[in-house]
């Protein structure tokens, strides 16, 4: 590689973990085999090597090499990490009934939303059994406390997503659940198996969920603001899917009675028209909710990075405080 190509924390990250990456990919693909349902692979494949950033899982082997970690069940988890969030992706795909993901159709649109669920069920099966080869009743207890907020974190949007008494308290909450218990439990986790103290195991937990809240909210910001090349979304997404996110929360909680029934019309009620986004591009600048989000975002970056400073001194330290800082580095 050269330094161009690996400027990234993401980028370095993996140089760095791409042995232990390997292996990781290896029991993925020997694990999502099934000997009598060929369908299973078939789908799993699909999603699994369609790219992504493979961030959570490495966030698990960072952990563990952090403390040194020398014994073998850091892959375990970290497989198991991937085998959740890709369940998960399959799962959400049925319930937003999406055509796309990572700029390929999605499991459910090639096959069909019963293909989608179920092989996302087995994929959690897959997990468990992963979790519990590691002979650990406290990751055991981490990962299944994960997996039962990711699933509250999703019934909650889909009933908080349109309803404008939705405030960032629930916001928060949904965002917990939907990206940053993955990855505090992946932090978590690398930090338990290798042995981390107490306090250490608290600061890894605080950092992935500072870093999955900073991430999530970038993200929801970038809907609004972001260049369609870059995101691989159109800009104002959310707002025709009619998602409550944070800079349209912030503009509700300030709307005059008209601009409340605008917001009604078209989340609530869904009856939207030309010119709509414009008007909720224009009332989100009025009351500077895009750049009250952009603050917020920073300031779980920075809440993550804090929580690094009990860790022991290591350039994957370094790798995981850049990192904090490169998720909302898209918001400059």
């Amino acid at each position: 590689m050269t330094i161009s190509t690996i400027s990234k924390p993401h980028e370095r990250l993996a140089e760095i973990l791409a042995g232990e990456m390997e292996a990781v990919n290896t029991l993925i693909r020997t694990r999502m085999a099934s000997e009598h349902a060929p369908r299973i692979p078939e789908v799993t494949a699909h999603l699994v090597e369609a790219g992504g950033k493979r961030l959570r899982p490495m966030l698990t082997l960072a952990a563990a090499r952090l403390f040194g970690y020398g014994g073998d069940h850091h892959i375990r988890l970290a497989a198991t990490v991937e085998f959740i969030h890709t369940a998960t992706l399959l799962h959400d795909d049925v319930v937003d009934e999406s055509a796309q993901r990572r700029g390929r159709p999605t499991a459910n649109l090639l096959w069909d939303n019963k293909s989608s669920v179920l092989v996302g069920d087995y994929l959690f099966s897959r997990s468990f059994q992963l979790m519990v080869e590691t002979g650990s009743l406290r990751v055991l207890d981490i990962l299944a406390n994960a997996s039962a907020t990711i699933a509250e974190g999703e019934v909650l949007q889909m009933t908080a997503a349109t309803d404008l008494r939705t405030d960032e308290a629930v916001y928060l909450q949904v965002v917990r659940g939907k990206t940053a218990a993955l990855f505090s439990a992946a932090t978590e986790v690398g930090g338990v198996i290798a042995g981390a103290s107490e306090e250490q195991v608290r600061a890894l937990f605080a950092y992935g969920d500072a870093l999955g809240i900073a991430f999530q909210i970038a993200d929801d910001l970038l809907d609004y603001q972001g260049d369609s090349k870059t995101t691989g979304k159109n800009v104002g997404d959310d707002f025709r899917e009619r998602k409550l996110t944070l800079p349209v929360i912030k503009a509700v909680a300030q709307a005059t009675p008209d601009e409340r029934a605008f917001w009604e019309r078209t989340i609530e009620k869904g009856r939207q028209q030309d010119g709509d986004l414009d008007l909720a591009l224009n009332l989100m600048r009025k009351y500077g909710t895009l750049e009250e989000t952009r603050t917020d975002a920073l300031a779980w970056a920075a809440k993550a990075k804090a929580a690094l400073t009990a860790l022991p001194d290591h350039e994957l330290r370094d790798l995981l405080g850049d990192l904090a800082d490169y998720v909302v580095s898209r918001l400059n």
